[in-house]
């Protein structure tokens, strides 16, 4: 078994409010796909591991265990930076899905390769963020970014206060 990978990983859904099952599909699409494939090699830990996202303080929480549950570390990175892209990729999002439910597929598909592009950006946003702390590949980061925009839809949501728990809208 490869030692450098993430073999569990779960969000603090005292993080998080009720999603909209648009997210939530994202949020299960991008658990799959990070379990199937994914390189993430703390530095100084043994793998594999058991990862647990969490938001403190605005900060991102990467509670790491080993293969048994036992606590290894928590890598914490701060999230002002991801604030715009955040923001930026839930109204992408929310564009996106309302296009596939009426636009037209060119529409749709110029809407899908900006959100792509921001995704991508956002990605390398965080492996920058975590160099020197944590090593992953690309499609990993991208789809860390992805849990970690589900994890923002409550400081969000709170934040600005008007949306309902089953927005996506920042702002």
């Amino acid at each position: 078994m490869e030692t450098k990978r993430i073999i569990d990983i779960e969000l603090d859904e005292r993080s998080i409010l009720r999603r909209h099952e648009d997210i939530e599909q994202e949020r299960r699409i991008a658990i799959f796909d990070l379990l199937e494939k994914n390189h993430f090699d703390p530095v100084g830990y043994e793998g594999p591991y058991r990862v647990r996202l969490r938001v403190e303080d605005n900060r991102l929480a990467i509670d790491l265990r080993d293969s048994a549950g036992q606590p290894l570390d928590t890598i914490r990175v701060g999230l002002a930076r991801f604030r715009r892209p955040i923001r930026d990729y839930f109204a992408i999002c929310d564009s996106y899905f309302k296009a596939v439910r009426s636009a037209h597929p060119r529409g749709i598909e110029a809407i899908d390769m900006a959100r792509r592009g921001l995704h991508n950006d956002s990605a390398e946003l965080l492996r920058d963020c975590l160099q020197g702390k944590i090593d992953m590949d690309f499609d990993t980061a991208r789809r860390l970014f992805t849990l970690i925009c589900v994890l923002h839809i409550k400081q969000a949501t709170t934040a600005v206060g008007q949306h309902g728990p089953d927005s996506t809208k920042v702002g």
